[in-house]
């Protein structure tokens, strides 16, 4: 909560005060999850930067028309979803991409040693395999609640869809994911000692389950 009041407060300071000051600490707090999450509709990351940057640019020029917007972080993903999907139009077709770095999990265990920590990977790597072969708009609500920390009715707003269908689909995710991540968190728990395999299983299982 503390952190949509300090990015509404930015907000206000960038479209009411023309303070450009704000609207570096605004860009630096939400560029990263807007590029994470505009890879989930371009291929390149390099591609998923510049519409990103283009969108903060098209804020700032237009700032003094966006004094209206009581949600900005919502607004700005909504923009970056558009542009995508426009630049995907016009230039290729959609294709989600495994992300190279896997924050939210590798924050889950704290491995002690080098064969843990190769476990661990090992397991982060096929989540997101699994995550990525979900359907697409089942993954993209998955990666939004769970790695972006977004409410249902945030990511129903972005995507345009009702917080019921966001639900069903993650209810849709949570059952495959389970499915899939099985064979793995099997595998981890008969290479790992006994009272380690527990805590690496359980810490993954409540990742996946845990809601917002």
């Amino acid at each position: 909560m503390q952190k949509e009041v300090n990015i509404n407060d930015l907000w206000e300071r960038i479209t009411v005060d023309s303070d450009s000051k704000s609207f570096e600490v605004f860009f630096h707090e939400l560029n990263p999850r807007l590029v994470k999450f505009c890879t989930m509709y371009v291929q390149y990351q390099q591609v998923a930067e510049e519409i990103v940057s283009d969108v903060f640019v098209k804020c700032w020029m237009d700032r003094a028309k966006m004094r209206d917007v009581q949600k900005p972080e919502t607004y700005l993903f909504i923009a970056v979803k558009n542009h995508a999907l426009n630049y995907n139009k016009r230039f290729s077709s959609v294709q989600l991409v495994n992300l190279d770095d896997h924050e939210g999990g590798a924050q889950l265990v704290n491995s002690a040693s080098p064969e843990m920590e190769l476990e661990k990977k090992e397991l982060l790597f096929h989540m997101d395999q699994a995550i990525s072969s979900l359907p697409r708009q089942c993954s993209i609500i998955f990666r939004l609640i769970k790695e972006n920390g977004m409410k249902y009715k945030e990511v129903a707003e972005i995507l345009n869809i009702s917080p019921r269908t966001v639900h069903t689909q993650m209810l849709r995710a949570m059952k495959k994911m389970t499915v899939a991540m099985e064979p793995y968190l099997k595998k981890a728990n008969k290479q790992t000692p006994d009272n380690i395999d527990s805590i690496v299983t359980a810490l993954l299982l409540i990742w996946i389950f845990m809601g917002n």
